[in-house]
């Protein structure tokens, strides 16, 4: 399956989360749902649910700080979902932007930085939402163990 904008696993989620806002890119091959905070989970329950979409295998959760980017992003942060379909050999990116509403060099929580966990749709997320955490202050709500990981 060639991912394009027309990507198969955009247009189930469009009709199957009606009301959900999404965007999406192609770049080299690779497609990107762009989805907002409060619907990504949603989104990636989906995708991995829908049986047209399947997205059974989780590959990888990161985060990306915008900080000193050349370009203006949507938001200072990025999460990113990295799936796949193990029928199909399919792969897309899901992504959220995070905007912070505090000065991010210290140690308080900002409430602009919490998205909901994924654990719960894929465990192998555990520890990879720790380090998220722990080197980008974003919080996983209702995550099961989120504690610092690698800087104690």
């Amino acid at each position: 399956m060639k991912p394009t904008l027309g990507h198969p696993a955009l247009l189930r989620v469009k009709e199957g989360l009606e009301g959900t806002s999404l965007r999406a890119t192609t770049f080299r091959g690779d497609t990107t749902l762009v989805a907002d905070p409060v619907d990504i989970h949603r989104v990636l329950r989906f995708l991995r649910d829908d049986p047209e979409c399947n997205y059974d295998l989780l590959c990888d959760v990161t985060a990306i700080d915008y900080l000193n980017y050349p370009a203006t992003p949507i938001g200072r942060f990025a999460v990113i979902w990295i799936l796949a379909n193990t029928e199909t050999a399919s792969r897309i990116q899901v992504k959220t932007y995070l905007n912070p509403s505090i000065d991010t060099s210290g140690i308080e929580d900002d409430p602009a930085l919490h998205v909901h966990t994924s654990t719960d749709i894929w465990a192998g997320a555990e520890w990879r939402e720790r380090e998220i955490f722990d080197m980008f202050g974003i919080r996983f709500d209702k995550h099961p163990d989120l504690r610092r990981i690698l800087m104690w």
